[in-house]
Formats: C-alpha cells, structure tokens, sequence
C-alpha cells in the first residue's frame, strides 16, 4: 500500500462538479486503465467526466475502449467542442511533453489540475500530485484511490484496471511488483476481472503484419559492448513491406532484453511524423529513466521512452551512444 494521503482527492472531488480526464501519448494499457479506473471513482460522486487524450487506443488495446469512451482530440472530438471543466486530472504521466497537444489545452484552460502517476519522470505541472514511484502501475494507485474513497468497480473497469497492473508488469514477472500488486490483482479477480481472457486480448491476437514485422525487425538485431546491449530499429520501408503500423513494434524492444548477458536494449521506430521514438530498458542497477530524461523522455528506472526530431541514423547514433556510455560507466562508488 503507498503511503499516499488520498483526502485532499476526496476534497477536490466534493468541490467541483466537472473532470476531464487525459493521459500520454501513444497511450498504452496502464494509461487507459488508469483513465477509465478513474471516471469510474468520479462518476460515482455524481461526476461528470470527459476522456481525452492526443491518441488514440492503439488497435491491440480498442477491447479496452468498447464504449468509445476515450476520445481523440481533432478525430472524435474538435478542439472547440472540448467542454469547460473544473478539474482536469492528468494519469500514468508528469510530464508535458508526453501529454502532446493536450497539454496546450490544459495549460491554455488554467483550471485546477491534478495527477496521479508513478514515473520517476517529472515537470512542475502545477497539480495537486498523487505520486508513488515504487507503486508498480498507476492503475495501483487508482485502485488504492477507490479503497479510499470507498467506491467499488464494476467488472468492466476491474478488468480494465488488472490490464493497466499486468501489463505494466510484466505479467507480474518485473521486480516493481510487490505483494500489494497481487493483494490489487487478487481483488480485481474478485471483482470479476479474469486474467485467461484478459491475456488472449492482450497478447494472443496479433495480425500477421504484425508477426512479418516481428521478424523483419528481429532478423537484424544487432549487440554492443560484447553483448551487454542489444538494438534493433524499425522504419517506413519496413512497415510498407509488411503492411504492419509503428504500434506493431510494441514488446519488440523485450525480445532483445531476453538474450543471454543483455543489460540493456532499445528499439528505434521512424513515426510517420519524421520523428524517431525510442523505447529503453534495461536491468538493475543501470537507470534508462536517467538516459531518457537527456533526451527530453522519461518513464522507469528500467522502462523508459524518448522522441527525437533528428533523422533514423543520426538518432540512433545519438541514443547507441548514450546506452554505450551509461554501460561503460564505472560504478557510482568507485567514481571520484
């Protein structure tokens, strides 16, 4: 359980009458888990709460938007219909860069703000924050918000929750997750969420675009520093030939952490903006939220991401540098 004082939440809730919720971009199960976790607590108060986020659910993760209840800006909702709100409640990110163009909408709007998020990663949103970096999801605190509030989930949201929990788990295999991830787990399931169905619509329904790009992008892994780094990239010729889009690539950059004396991997994906996104991880006790967090990203110790408006080959040299220098680095209490 974290040590998060939930009544000022209570407060901000009895106070205002109107929310509107968003989360990152390229938003993934933690981050619309969390949403929906969180419209669920408010509108049991009677709440009334809009979803917005830049993105929209990638096509793995539409099951969890049955409703479309999460709405993407300038595509489901235009930035002159967006609603006047007394709260907007940011989840699963503190930064602004994250929030794309949603962050222009909540600075410009000036309301109270609010976030719940468990990134090491931060900026100064003027919010009141509920933040917990050792809890191992936001979809956690979003639950331990509802036990305090004393709101109970309907099946859908439980299951929506347990989603957010196990995926930014790792199916509960990262070292992130305690006891209280499985006491949450364990009364998600009570709750009615049920993992075996859960796991299929998350993970046993990709398209073959996205298994021919597995392979196309696998086939040219490449190793640094005697194998301690493993890297792989993915472009536009790639996604042509494959029929496959840039969210096909997710959980590719685990498949390069899974090799034998690997320390560290990242996969580089050329968006169809120009830009280049990278996904980070590594293994204790490097910190690829620090390495990101030089390239204007961040996220986990172990877990982080970074966008770079610089070509495919000079991004990548950029980042392989980074991820070479913080291998090479000599540990922090031999330095001087």
């Amino acid at each position: 359980m974290s040590a998060l004082d939930w009544a000022p939440l209570r407060s901000i809730i009895d106070k205002n009458q109107s929310f509107m919720i968003s989360s990152h971009v390229r938003p993934d199960a933690d981050a619309l888990g969390s949403e929906l976790g969180m419209a669920a607590i408010l509108e049991a108060f009677g709440k009334d709460v809009t979803i917005v986020n830049a993105s929209a659910p990638p096509a793995n993760l539409q099951f969890m938007n049955p409703e479309n209840r999460i709405l993407k800006l300038s595509a489901d909702i235009q930035r002159d219909e967006l609603p006047v709100v007394d709260v907007h409640v940011i989840v699963d990110t503190s930064a602004w860069q994250q929030l794309g163009v949603m962050a222009d909408v909540i600075q410009k709007a000036g309301r109270q703000r609010v976030v719940i998020d468990h990134h090491v990663s931060s900026d100064d949103m003027g919010a009141t924050e509920f933040k917990d970096v050792v809890s191992a999801a936001t979809g956690e605190l979003i639950f331990e918000a509802a036990e305090h509030l004393d709101v109970t989930f309907d099946e859908p949201t439980a299951s929506a929750l347990y989603a957010a929990i196990a995926t930014d788990t790792g199916w509960f295999r990262f070292p992130s997750t305690s006891s209280n991830t499985m006491r949450i787990a364990a009364a998600l399931m009570d709750l009615g969420a049920e993992p075996s169905v859960l796991y299929n619509l998350l993970y046993e329904q990709r398209t073959v675009a996205r298994v021919r790009l597995a392979g196309r992008v696998l086939g040219r892994i490449e190793t640094e520093c005697d194998g301690r780094l493993a890297w792989v990239y993915a472009d536009g010729k790639d996604f042509g030939a494959t029929n496959a889009v840039p969210s096909d690539t997710e959980s590719l950059v685990n498949e390069c952490l899974m090799i034998a004396g690997t320390e560290a991997a990242f996969i580089a994906v050329k968006l169809p903006s120009g830009q280049t996104k990278f996904s980070l991880r590594c293994r204790p006790p490097h910190d690829v939220a620090a390495l990101a967090a030089t390239f204007g990203g961040g996220g986990h110790k172990l877990a982080s991401g970074a966008t770079l408006s610089a070509s495919l080959p000079e991004a990548l040299t950029k980042v392989k540098k980074a991820f070479v220098e913080m291998l090479t680095a000599p540990p922090i209490d031999q330095r001087d």
